[in-house]
């Protein structure tokens, strides 16, 4: 009948906003048991990513993103965590930042971890943090002033200062004021890279 809500139906809405992943805690919420979920896991209706995270079986046939993997790390970290150093820059598409691992700032009190990413302690406020689609990233601004107090490569700041620039993402004066907040590390990195974007 029209207007009937099935868990199918509340499961699918909620994961299209995922790309496709979804919790076991999620699908429980939509009205999938336990024991239900394990049914459509062997049943491969649904694809088993890791502890308690899954995705949607219609998920593997379409084109991926390279952002795909952070929804399923949010997921991971039950919404705690946040895109930043340099996978925040790939994610703006600022400069030549091409991370070989993930990188994400999580709360000082958080205690889950897994070799396949670099985790980062900081309280984010909100205003240093953006939400994409199923997973939330660290500003343009706040992602080059933590790379540049991690000491990443300058070659990288600097790439990433003048494409930020250039599309008109902040103020030199804002940047600065964002890397003063991270430390003496972070404004000399952010220095160096706005002056060989000026030269």
């Amino acid at each position: 009948m029209l207007g009937d809500d099935t868990p199918r139906d509340r499961l699918w809405r909620l994961a299209v906003e995922q790309r496709g992943y979804f919790s076991a805690a999620q699908a429980l919420s939509v009205g999938y048991s336990y024991q239900a979920q394990h049914f459509h896991v062997q049943h491969r209706n649904w694809t088993r990513v890791d502890r308690g995270i899954y995705r949607l079986r219609e998920y593997e046939h379409m084109p991926s993103s390279e952002t795909d993997s952070l929804v399923r790390w949010s997921l991971w970290s039950r919404g705690r965590a946040v895109a930043s150093h340099t996978t925040a820059l790939a994610v703006h598409d600022l400069g030549t930042a091409n991370p070989s691992a993930v990188h994400l700032t999580v709360p000082p009190g958080f205690r889950q971890k897994d070799s396949a990413v670099v985790l980062h302690r900081a309280s984010l406020t909100e205003s240093e943090v953006e939400q994409h689609e199923g997973f939330r990233v660290t500003t343009p601004a706040r992602a080059i002033a933590e790379c540049a107090a991690a000491a990443v490569d300058q070659d990288v700041l600097d790439s990433a200062v003048a494409d930020a620039l250039e599309r008109g993402m902040f103020t030199r004066r804002r940047l600065l004021h964002v890397a003063q907040e991270l430390g003496p590390r972070a404004e000399l990195g952010v220095e160096r890279a706005m002056r060989a974007e000026l030269s």
